[in-house]
């Protein structure tokens, strides 16, 4: 695994251990791709990040789980749901396209964002997702 991509995953890992609890995660990776899963308790919610490098592409999923609703989920990937939302339509000249976008109530609401890192993901969920589940 490239140096620059094992201290990307090293932050990660210690960003993640100085905000949330049990964390645990892995490092897979070959001379042509490297990936990063970790998970994480937030108070009620489980945390779910990958970070996968490939051919010079990084490709993210950051996931807030409350048992098995999606509270939140920020990715990068070619969902047509967000290539239809950016362009209107999906064309053949967008098939496989990284979009970044963030899913809500459990993936019924999908909105288009700017590209996430884990520290931008954080200082979203530390901002908008309270560590207690408020009751019903």
């Amino acid at each position: 695994m490239d140096q620059q991509i094992a201290d990307h995953f090293a932050d990660i890992v210690a960003l993640a251990q100085a905000t949330f609890e049990q964390v645990t995660y892995e490092i897979d990776a070959t001379p042509r791709r490297a990936i990063l899963r970790l998970q994480a308790q937030y108070g009620e919610y489980q945390v779910l990040m990958t970070e996968l490098f490939s051919e010079g592409v990084r490709q993210y999923r950051y996931y807030v789980l409350r048992r098995d609703w999606v509270e939140a989920g920020f990715d990068n990937s070619p969902d047509p749901r967000a290539l239809r939302l950016k362009y209107g339509r999906i064309g053949t000249e967008h098939v496989g396209e990284y979009i970044p976008h963030l899913h809500r109530e459990n993936k019924t609401q999908l909105s288009l964002t700017q590209e996430m890192t884990v520290a931008a993901f954080i200082d979203w969920l530390l901002a908008n997702i309270s560590p207690t589940e408020e009751s019903a």
